[in-house]
């Protein structure tokens, strides 16, 4: 069904005019696509090519023309007539991109994991939220797990938390929007206090999250920045009580991997 309605948009997008889509608009034309993958890159479940248009700006046709052509090298793919999400072409080069530092963190994160006996997360920026990409899970009776492709937002996690204080103020208040607009039910409850909260972080490279996201759970985490300038998150969380008995030395550790990982990935 989804391959007969892809079909569908492909025969209703007509020809595109030689002046807008070749010769010297190139340029033009890849950068709205650009602006088109973005925007359906912070909505997993798809959005129709209407909603696409007012996000972007551009006329619904302009925007048919080019989904139609990002659909053909599968970088969307159709959810319905005239509906579309990111596709599983895009998805393996962005994979393929990942794949380094992932590869090159991953026996630091089982080090750490051994180190602490607790759940360590490996996650990356992705629109307003970070996503899980890694998991050691932790050796306690009780631990705190999420499934590897979770998507967390950034306001009220400390690996999000840590993600942003990556990024200048201005740029840090943009992605705090973009977080509150994807995760509407973690509203902010003080923006002064977490913007203060960014700057300890950028000074001390820790975050925290003291149950912001969920009852019962706690965490810390930091961010470093990869080969290809991306900043990529190891968080720790920890049932409450025994996060709070631990704080200082899950500190200790986590800032210790920093170090190691840090030195590795600025080679």
């Amino acid at each position: 069904m989804a391959k007969a309605a892809s079909r569908a948009l492909k025969a209703r997008s007509p020809e595109p005019p030689p002046s807008e889509e070749r010769g010297g608009n190139g340029i033009q034309v890849l950068a709205r696509a650009g602006s088109i993958l973005r925007t359906l890159e912070s909505h997993p479940n798809g959005l129709s090519l209407g909603q696409i248009a007012k996000s972007v700006g551009l006329a619904r046709s302009t925007v048919q023309r080019i989904v139609a052509a990002l659909m053909a090298e599968d970088f969307v793919t159709s959810t319905g007539p005239g509906q579309v999400r990111i596709g599983t072409g895009l998805l393996r080069i962005a994979a393929s991109v990942g794949a380094n530092s992932t590869d090159i963190i991953r026996p630091h994160l089982i080090a750490l994991g051994d180190d602490v006996g607790e759940t360590v997360d490996l996650s990356v920026l992705s629109g307003g939220s970070v996503v899980f990409v890694d998991q050691v899970p932790g050796r306690q009776r009780l631990t705190a797990l999420s499934a590897v492709g979770e998507r967390f937002p950034l306001h009220c996690t400390a690996n999000g938390k840590a993600v942003l204080a990556c990024f200048s103020p201005d740029e840090s208040t943009e992605l705090i929007e973009k977080s509150l607009a994807d995760h509407p039910d973690f509203p902010l409850a003080n923006r002064k206090r977490l913007m203060d909260e960014l700057n300890d972080v950028r000074r001390t490279h820790l975050a925290y999250d003291l149950e912001e996201h969920g009852a019962g759970i706690s965490a810390i985490g930091t961010a470093l920045i990869d080969h290809f300038g991306r900043p990529v998150a190891v968080s720790i969380p920890v049932p409450t009580q025994r996060f709070l008995e631990n704080r200082d030395d899950l500190a200790e550790r986590l800032l210790g991997f920093r170090r190691r990982v840090e030195s590795i990935l600025s080679r």
